[in-house]
């Protein structure tokens, strides 16, 4: 049974990668997911399984689609990375360069860098952002326009879980030659050059048969997964956690109950909806050179860099933990082991993973329907990157 769920193919060598996929389906782990891996150029991993939509026990197939929340963090840090490459910015100028309206409150002085790191203060918004407002850029830079950073830029990690994407977007928006909306670069510019099936704004035109709905655990389950020291601060509405994630807009805002995602909705933070092989592909092709694409190699060497902590040291003051990010990515540290030193991702809510190895020429994408618990690196991902690190070994 397990055998005719997983299809797909493997390179010669690569076979620990399909037994661990399969593993994690044999475990009852999984409902429906996707696994993939391109090395030196080459598809070696590309793996799909499982029921896709279990209301009605639909096969997951090899063009499904599934959101992968925060792993879109990684996605848009890819085309601000292509953005930084054509001249478009500069991640050690001011935001204010770019965006003059963004000096106020004590923003005049935050760098992309610190932006883009997670360290510009701006995790949660004070004025109501709601699907009206995310869909009209105008009115959300106005907002952020507004906002003051909760502590002097440049001290502390948070988490943006949400924002982040939003102030990227205006940076985007703002530095194109063309004015065009961050999802519009990342299809036009490099989805289209690469032939991936991944969406920062999914288009109406994609039928729901595509599209696996998640399957999210209950409230009781999401809260007991998390690490204690964490818990108090999501049961507080005051929280920085609680109001990056809970409210304005909420992380569930791509969510439809109609059309499974929403559609014309960028939420470059933790909108993006997507298959494996694309993730795969896509960071595939930074890790070894993004020739395709005409990346420069000083931005490849700037997202290679190990991160430059905040003065205040490497506790984020959302999720409570120790952390590393760098340049909208994040980089392998105790909380978070993948790849090589030059390796950089972001994992998303649930299990979903998107990494670049520059160090092993390698790109992964892992996707799912069943969402995990907690912060932690989900188990299933993890089984997954053992497999691919005794391959490489």
């Amino acid at each position: 049974m397990i055998d005719q769920q997983i299809q797909g193919h493997v390179a010669t060598g690569w076979e620990p990668v399909r037994a661990a996929f399969r593993q994690n389906f044999a475990s009852g782990a999984e409902i429906g997911a996707a696994v993939a891996v391109q090395h030196r150029g080459e598809m070696v991993v590309d793996l799909w399984g499982g029921v896709r939509d279990p209301a009605t026990g639909a096969p997951w197939e090899k063009d499904t689609m599934v959101i992968v929340f925060s792993a879109t963090k990684g996605v848009a840090g890819l085309v601000m990375a292509y953005a930084h490459s054509n001249g478009w910015i500069d991640y050690e100028a001011r935001v204010a360069k770019y965006w003059p309206e963004f000096a106020q409150n004590g923003k005049e002085d935050i760098t992309l860098r610190q932006l883009l790191s997670h360290q510009a203060g701006l995790h949660a918004f004070h004025q109501k952002v709601d699907r009206e407002v995310v869909a009209d850029p105008h009115r959300l830079a106005l907002i952020m326009e507004a906002e003051r950073p909760q502590w002097p830029p440049g001290q502390h990690y948070a988490y943006h879980i949400i924002s982040l994407g939003f102030y990227e977007a205006e940076l985007i928006r703002r530095t194109d030659p063309r004015h065009r909306t961050l999802g519009q670069v990342f299809h036009e510019d490099i989805a289209a050059s690469l032939g991936l099936d991944f969406y920062i704004r999914l288009p109406p035109e994609v039928s729901n048969s595509r599209l696996a709905p998640v399957v999210r655990p209950g409230i009781v389950s999401s809260i007991l997964g998390l690490p204690p020291a964490m818990i108090v601060s999501v049961l507080n509405p005051w929280s920085h956690i609680f109001r990056s994630t809970m409210i304005n807009p909420g992380t569930t805002i791509s969510l439809d109950s109609d059309t499974v995602y929403a559609r014309d909705l960028e939420v470059p933070a933790g909108g993006g909806v997507g298959t494996a092989r694309a993730l795969a592909a896509l960071y595939g092709e930074y890790a070894t050179g993004g020739k395709r694409l005409g990346i420069g190699r000083k931005t490849l060497y700037a997202l290679e860099a190990p991160a430059i902590p905040p003065s205040g040291g490497t506790m984020d003051m959302s999720l409570r933990g120790d952390v590393a990010y760098s340049l909208g990515f994040m980089k392998p540290c105790d909380g978070l082991h993948f790849g090589s030193p030059s390796a950089f991702g972001t994992p998303g809510a649930g299990g979903s993973m998107g990494f670049a190895d520059p160090g092993k020429d390698l790109g992964y994408g892992y996707v799912m329907n069943r969402m995990g618990t907690g912060i932690d690196p989900d188990p299933r991902d993890v089984a997954l990157r053992e497999a691919i690190a005794h391959v490489l070994a």
